[in-house]
């Protein structure tokens, strides 16, 4: 496949947003997002920007994205986090992955940093078959943990503190 990897500006926001409900919908979330291409936009851009976001683009179409940001480990300090790696699903399976993908890890290399996590769907095989192959350690003795808005309402207001 024919396509340049690059960092995404501005201009690129709209189209990572459409890969970003591609893939809400493909593990079926597709009312989950609620970011914006101006939040994208706010916080993926300019100096202060919170993350770093890859794209592969053949002639201004965005095929694929890989959207990163530092995390801190008490045991090996700033760290990369790997939030998502999306390839249109047309474009599955021609190398645009793995383009991101080593894009990211020599991001990551480059930085100087000793870790690069992200976290899989166990029911993606294809996915965990993919980071497997690469050298990474699946680690399925983890789990998740998340809080969303409305639990860390309840967890406060049952604690008085609202």
């Amino acid at each position: 496949m024919n396509a340049t990897i690059r960092k995404a500006d501005a201009n690129d926001m709209a189209q990572v947003l459409r890969l970003i409900k591609e893939l809400a919908a493909y593990e079926k979330e597709p009312d989950a997002v609620e970011v914006t291409v101006d939040d994208l936009i706010a916080y993926g851009t300019g100096d202060d920007a919170q993350f770093t976001c890859f794209v592969a683009d053949r002639d201004g179409e965005i095929l694929g994205i890989a959207l990163v940001y530092y995390r801190f480990s008490t045991w090996k300090g700033r760290t990369i986090h790997l939030e998502d790696l999306i390839v249109r699903q047309q474009y599955r399976g021609q190398g645009l992955g793995m383009a991101l993908y080593t894009e990211v890890i020599k991001y990551t290399h480059e930085l100087g940093l000793k870790r690069l996590e992200w976290v899989v769907l166990d029911w993606n095989k294809s996915a965990v078959d993919f980071y497997e192959a690469s050298g990474a350690n699946v680690m399925t003795e983890w789990n998740t943990v998340q809080m969303d808005a409305a639990a860390m309402k309840a967890f406060l207001a049952q604690k008085g503190l609202l």
